[in-house]
Order: C-alpha cells, then sequence, then structure tokens
C-alpha cells in the first residue's frame, strides 16, 4: 500500500473491512451549502473509536457497510467559502467539530445537538471521516484558533470538547473533590478540565502504572492504582487515601470498565454526581442498591454539545489547559496504518497522523 501524495487531488485513508485500509484519490468535495467552507486537513488524531471500527468493523450498531475514510479528531486550514459565509477567509486555521446536527429536531432545538436523531459524525458509518487532504464543513463548526495554538494542539480539541462536556454534566465547582476513572486521553483530560473549573481534589484512577505517573505530572493531585479485591474495598482506599471524609463530591468514569462503575458509586458521598463518559461492554451489572440509598445524580455524557469547542479553545488558549503534553507521536500520512498499529498497542497518549498540506497554484492552493 502507497501513498501518491504529488499525484492525488483528495488522497484518503480508507476502511474497506476489518484490518483492511488503502489510500485512496477521492474527488475533492464540493461545498454545496453557502454556509460551508472546504478545510485542507493538517493533523488528525487517532481516537479508540477509529482503533475500533479498523480492528472490528464496527461498534454496537454502526457497521461499516461500504468503505469510509477514517478519522475525526482533525484542524485544518480554510481554502474555499461558501458564499454565505462571514466569519472565516481562504487560510484561517480552525479546529474542525467533526458532527454535524440536522438542526431541526427536538434535541437540536432544545440545544442538545450532540443528541440529534440525525446526527452526521465524521468516520461513524454511513459517513466519511477526516484523514483526507480536502473536508468539508459548516462554517459554524470550524473555530479559528489563535496564534498561540499549534495546528497540532488544534487538532486535540476534539477529545477536549468530550472533556469539556464531561465536566459540565458533572457541574464541577471551585473547591469540590473530583474522582476520574481511566487516565487515556479523555480521562486525562478530564482532570485537566477540573483542574481549570476549580476542583480542589482531583484523583486519577487507573491499572497501568505509566498512565498514573503521566496523570501524576499532568493535572491530577492524587493518583490510585486499584488491588485485585471488591470494588467497594477499592472504594474505601481511595476515600481513606485522600481523606474525602463522607465520599468524592463527583466520579467521572473514562473508562468502561465495569469495576470502575461500581467502585465509582461506592466512592460517591450521598448526595453525589457520577458522570458515564466511557463506553465498554453495552450492559453491566450495576451497584443499584448503593445509587438509590445514597440518592446519586446519575448522568451519561456523549460526544460534546453547544459551546464546548469554544470552550475548550479558549481553556488551550488562556493557557488554564495545556495539550502539548499529551501529544507523543506525529506520523506522516502514508504511515497512517502504522500509527493505528501503535495506538492499538498502548502505545503513547495522543498519536497525530499529519495531513497533506496544501501548496499548488490552483483554486485551492495557499
Amino acid at each position: 500500500m502507497s501513498a501518491q501524495n504529488s499525484t492525488a487531488q483528495n488522497l484518503s485513508f480508507v476502511l474497506e473491512g476489518i484490518r483492511q485500509v488503502k489510500f485512496e484519490d477521492r474527488p475533492v468535495p464540493e461545498i454545496k451549502d453557502s454556509h460551508d467552507v472546504l478545510v485542507n486537513v493538517r493533523f488528525t488524531g487517532i481516537c479508540g473509536s477509529d482503533v475500533h471500527y479498523w480492528e472490528h468493523g464496527s461498534i454496537g450498531q454502526f457497521v461499516v457497510k461500504d468503505p469510509m475514510v477514517l478519522g475525526h479528531e482533525s484542524s485544518g486550514v480554510i481554502c474555499k467559502v461558501g458564499s454565505a459565509v462571514t466569519g472565516l477567509k481562504v487560510g484561517d486555521r480552525v479546529a474542525m467539530e467533526p458532527g454535524v446536527p440536522c438542526r431541526r429536531c427536538e434535541p437540536c432545538k432544545a440545544g442538545k445537538y450532540n443528541l440529534c436523531e440525525k446526527m452526521a459524525f465524521a468516520a461513524t458509518p454511513p459517513y466519511d471521516g477526516t484523514l483526507a487532504k480536502y473536508y468539508v464543513l459548516p462554517e459554524d463548526f470550524c473555530y479559528k484558533i489563535p496564534e498561540n495554538i499549534t495546528m497540532q494542539e488544534a487538532a486535540v480539541m476534539e477529545p477536549l470538547g468530550v472533556a469539556v462536556h464531561i465536566v459540565r454534566q458533572a457541574v464541577v465547582n471551585p473547591g469540590q473533590s473530583v474522582v476520574v476513572f481511566g487516565a487515556g486521553p479523555v480521562g486525562l483530560l478530564c482532570c485537566a478540565v477540573a483542574r481549570a473549573y476549580g476542583a480542589s481534589k482531583i484523583i486519577a484512577v487507573d491499572i497501568q502504572k505509566d498512565r498514573l505517573e503521566f496523570a501524576k505530572k499532568y493535572a491530577a493531585t492524587a493518583i490510585f492504582e486499584p488491588a485485585k479485591e471488591a470494588p467497594s474495598a477499592n472504594a474505601v482506599r481511595i476515600i481513606e487515601e485522600n481523606n474525602l471524609g463522607p465520599g468524592a463530591d463527583i466520579v467521572i468514569d473514562a473508562s468502561g470498565a465495569e469495576a470502575s462503575v461500581h467502585t465509582g458509586i461506592h466512592v460517591l458521598r450521598a448526595g453525589g454526581t457520577y458522570v458515564q463518559g466511557g463506553m465498554g461492554r453495552s450492559e453491566i451489572t450495576f451497584p443499584i442498591m448503593a445509587a438509590c440509598t445514597k440518592e446519586l445524580n446519575i448522568k451519561g455524557s456523549f460526544r460534546y454539545g453547544s459551546g464546548d469547542y469554544k470552550l475548550a479553545v479558549s481553556l488551550v488558549a488562556s493557557g488554564k489547559i495545556d495539550v502539548k503534553e499529551l501529544i507523543t507521536g506525529i506520523v506522516n500520512f502514508e504511515d497512517a496504518e502504522r500509527a493505528f498499529e501503535g495506538v492499538k498497542a498502548g502505545k503513547g497518549i495522543k498519536t497525530l497522523i499529519a495531513g497533506i498540506p496544501d501548496t499548488s497554484p490552483g483554486p485551492f492552493g495557499l
């Protein structure tokens, strides 16, 4: 498999089947709506969902039936704008929000467009992703980034947007204690956002020592490695080791692991808040008695909604959150498959794939 960068008009990284990928030159997408823009994609992060589609060909009811371009964590440069676009111009650097809602259903009209019934989300069947030279998005789903944010950092706005949404679901307030299960990219960013929101204690929980050490250096105030014992026993140790009194104010699960869910419910104080951000098995056992008797506030969290991307950009631009430390590898476009293999093997925190800059003198050249 090779990438013919010099002659391709819109080179794309396409998933054909389980562990079957190829580079394909596809037509440059057209601007069909006057509010849309054409983006030259510069960097794309690899998400766990991308790897899952590559390895299994499906996630739940979303099954790859036709060849699909992968990727959805991207940044790029505007190279063409629709006639009604007023807030962006050719040459602007942007973070790309990859899910476009219908804007007409009840969730959209209620301000919860992440729950849109007809969401067109990049690299979720049947919609193509952003691992291509060009991608079209509505103007209001491209966020202009200031000069002090690099294009690499801008690609991390997608997982940061997820973390912002989770923390907003949790309604974190200054001085509160937050326990975050899972020290992957989203869990680490949840720690960072919680810290930016003023949480005084942020305990990162994971079974991988290296991720815990990174979490401690990055944004957590303490770390905890669960023992092979009952979740309730681990919860007691978390409370005791971190002087949480009657329990934590807030628990965020970014792992999806059943043991983490159980431990999280048990570690909360009465009246505390639990937010499920990680996706694991579709069905698990659940400590319903503890949830009821503590009268917990239990919430789900899905992707990101209104204001989340904007806040993510602001947090990085202001220096309240540093996402550079999460970027542990950048590979060339032609090495995309190798990057997927590395992420699957658990190497690094966040791997980016460099896109193909538009340097041609043609209609899209910058």
